[in-house]
């Protein structure tokens, strides 16, 4: 990591950057102390290409400072020759590491984008708009100035990891279309660039599939919701529900794309399905319970409602993945295949005939054949399957990848055996998981993870070779919001802590035990102001405000340190 605060640049300590950028210095030939200037005849030179950071430059930043950003064209007569020049230089990918990489040079009036692909231009474009102040993080002016100054330096940056991504669970508690919108821009102000959005649980069916209308007018509501951990006595006795329209899907794909963040869809199979079952009965183990009898749970927990291992089944959920495939442009298509109950298949007649008319030995490897079947179908159409750890029993389709949520163990085996992998692990980096000690954190869940704990946190296992190692494709944190009943909850627990882990995503830290944690908090300083001019309902490193607690909802906390597997 380069030296944010001090070494080759003195003034680089103003910029308070997060992530931290791989190095920061004086540009050649400046003066100590000088500054970069951009003001209302600050135009844009956009090289070809660059023509969509362009547009999001004066939609954003634009927008925030008043500065117009009008068209820079040579030899044009202006008052002040001020620029922001926008290129693309391939070139960087390999000087600097990848194609993500960018290097920004700011110096008198002139400040200099350039991306080894549009990617990389717009991370710059983001770092610009740091270097800017807090200020440029609003949806419109406010100070009325039209002249702003940061310090006179060069930034070379390219990611540590090409995923860096962040779980949003909308199937437990629906997040409307502009919440997800919304986080898309939190993302892109940190440099995350992947959304696994949790379409689908027990507890609610998020989007819409034509073929199957049941799927939200059923599946997509509950009539009640438990309120804190599943044993709270507590309820909210009102209907919950809401999904996203294919035209909204659209939307908010496109709307990633424009900030260079891929959305991962997840539905789940053959668990987790009990909303899926309730629209349509067939689906599940009719042999073994009466299904039409179910409803979209509403409760929390590991349900028994599991899909049935029938031909029906496969042929139906291809249909579903279909209509996602259509809409959702990733390479990766996530299918869960975590914390499926074997109990209605052990005691299902169908099950039991389906596992000895196949070979195989048990309900694992039944799971397995589940799994292996939509591995083949998303490849013959282009695609890769990713699932949790679990997908490992009984077996893993060759082409499969692996999210890495149980502890290190299953990133290890995965990576070892030649899949790629996702770390996620539950103990480090699920942001549900309780922030602090004591009887003020609403609804305690989990371990204590501080912001610490997170900014320590090493996404490659030690136990892996350099070989095996080159299958980690990066990293996420995950925020499971049955204990988050909205948006300013999830707020709550995402932040601060996803800052430090994008800074763990992105930035080449030292190992754990070796990084400036305090170094770190003072850049947090800064952004805790960039955070309230977003919005965010970030938790305060004081504790939590008053209106943040949830007295007498009670959680699940576990106590001493989470066991390091």
């Amino acid at each position: 990591m380069g030296d944010i605060g001090g070494g080759e640049a003195a003034s680089a300590g103003e910029a308070a950057l997060i992530p931290a950028p791989g190095r920061v210095a004086a540009p050649g030939g400046a003066a100590a102390g000088a500054r970069c200037v951009v003001d209302t005849d600050t135009g844009i030179e956009a090289a070809e290409g660059t023509e969509r950071v362009a547009r999001w430059l004066r939609s954003t930043i634009g927008a925030a400072t008043g500065l117009p950003f009008a068209p820079y064209r040579e030899g044009e007569s202006r008052t002040q020759d001020g620029r922001v020049r926008l290129r693309i230089v391939p070139a960087l990918a390999d000087e600097l590491g990848g194609p993500e990489s960018y290097r920004l040079t700011a110096e008198n009036r002139v400040v200099t984008l350039d991306g080894a692909s549009e990617a990389g231009l717009f991370w710059a474009a983001g770092t610009f708009r740091q270097l800017l102040g807090p200020e440029a993080f609003r949806r419109a002016p406010v100070s009325g100035r039209d002249t702003w100054e940061f310090p006179a330096l060069t930034v070379h940056d390219s990611p540590r990891f090409g995923w860096r991504g962040l779980l949003l669970d909308v199937a437990r508690h629906f997040m409307p279309k502009d919440g997800v919108l919304r986080y898309l821009d939190l993302m892109a102000a940190h440099k995350l660039n992947v959304l696994h959005l949790h379409l689908t649980d027990d507890q609610g069916w998020r989007i819409e599939i034509r073929r199957y209308p049941k799927l939200t007018e059923t599946g997509s509501w509950r009539t009640r919701t438990k309120f804190g951990h599943r044993a709270s006595p507590l309820w909210e006795e009102k209907p919950h529900g809401g999904h996203y329209t294919q035209d909204d899907i659209r939307e908010i794909v496109a709307y990633a794309a424009e900030r260079h963040i891929t959305v991962v869809p997840e539905i789940d199979v053959p668990g987790h399905s009990q909303a899926a079952v309730a629209a349509y009965p067939e689906l599940g183990n009719t042999d073994v319970i009466d299904t039409s009898a179910l409803s979209v749970w509403d409760t929390w927990g590991i349900n028994s409602n599991v899909l049935a291992p029938t031909d029906n089944t496969l042929r139906f959920y291809e249909g579903v993945f279909e209509e996602v495939l259509e809409m959702f442009p990733s390479r990766f298509i996530h299918i869960g295949g975590d914390e499926c109950p074997k109990d209605q298949w052990q005691k299902s007649s169908a099950a039991q005939e389906r596992i000895a008319a196949l070979g195989l030995a048990d309900e694992d490897q039944l799971q397995s054949w589940f799994v292996r079947h939509f591995d083949t179908w998303l490849g013959a159409r282009g695609r890769r399957l990713i699932g949790w750890d679990e997908i490992l029993q009984g077996g893993l389709a060759p082409g499969a990848a692996v999210s890495s949520w149980r502890g290190y163990e299953g990133g290890v085996t995965a990576a070892r055996a030649g899949h790629d992998v996702v770390m996620c692990p539950e103990q480090y980096v699920y942001l549900d998981h309780r922030q602090a000690p004591g009887d003020e954190e609403p609804v305690p869940i989990g371990f204590v993870r501080t912001l610490e704990d997170v900014y320590r946190f090493e996404p490659v296992p030690a136990a892996l070779t350099e070989a095996e190692a080159r299958h980690v494709l990066g990293t996420q944190a995950n925020v499971w919001t049955e204990a988050l009943e909205d948006a300013r909850r999830v707020d709550y627990q995402a932040f601060p802590r996803l800052a430090a882990f994008a800074e763990v995503a992105w930035s080449r830290l030292p190992a754990p035990e070796e990084r400036d944690f305090a170094d770190f908090e003072r850049r947090m300083t800064a952004h805790y102001r960039r955070l309230d001019a977003l919005g965010v309902a970030y938790r305060p490193p004081t504790g939590p405000r008053p209106w943040q607690r949830r007295p007498g909802v009670p959680g699940r906390p576990l106590d001493g340190p989470p066991p390091n597997r």
